[in-house]
């Protein structure tokens, strides 16, 4: 590939990914469904037509911006579920993993947890199919644990949308805390090992 091909690649990804902060920031002031394509541009420093070359429509770039923040938390929980280490400590683990991931991309879960309930339909329906495809992938990680061998499918995956509804809830307080106060970011991820540990408990009590 030569040189002039790869810039220009690159300035692709570039203004890409700038309509996808610039729409971040104007739906945290204003709301996803509030934000029009003229805007973003503007705010990304590109003229309307240059929109055109990456997104259909605003309800498209709102669905990247769903699967941005998904497959940063799907691309974590897979490489600590490849780590025999990890996947034995996976209750701590999984906690810090959802603070850490949730710190690093603040401005693409707060686009999360406010679309979720309040956002376009399109957007809404994306997020819950990204929900039930996590529901789904933790699952296959939660059937390697002990005492969950001989369960059946459904209550596998039952099991897996409590926790995806714990770490939503954890998630959304993380989003929520202020800046420069680890004693409340300690207090949440507490808060998250303990409310996993109770759901593990009933693990050996549960038949299918």
């Amino acid at each position: 590939m030569s040189e002039a091909v790869n810039a220009r690649q690159l300035q692709k990804e570039r203004t890409r990914g700038a309509l996808l902060d610039a729409a971040l920031e104007l739906s945290s002031e204003q709301g996803f469904a509030q934000t029009s394509l003229r805007q973003v541009a503007k705010r990304a420093g590109v003229v309307p037509a240059a929109f055109y070359r990456h997104f259909a429509s605003m309800d498209e770039l709102g669905l990247a911006l769903v699967e941005r923040c998904f497959g940063t938390l799907r691309t974590m929980i897979r490489d600590a579920s490849r780590d025999p280490e990890v996947f034995l400590q996976i209750i701590d683990a999984a906690a810090q993993i959802l603070i850490d991931a949730v710190k690093e991309n603040k401005a693409d879960f707060a686009f999360v947890a406010r679309e979720r309930v309040g956002g376009s339909e399109a957007v809404r329906r994306a997020i819950g199919h990204e929900l039930d495809l996590f529901v789904s992938e933790l699952a296959v990680v939660l059937a390697r644990l002990p005492n969950i061998e001989t369960w059946s499918a459904d209550d596998v995956q039952m099991v897996s949308r409590l926790f995806v509804r714990n770490m939503v809830a954890n998630a959304e307080e993380v989003v929520e805390m202020p800046a420069g106060r680890p004693d409340l970011e300690e207090k949440i991820r507490e808060g998250a090992r303990r409310q996993m540990r109770l759901i593990v408990l009933g693990f050996k009590d549960w038949r299918s």
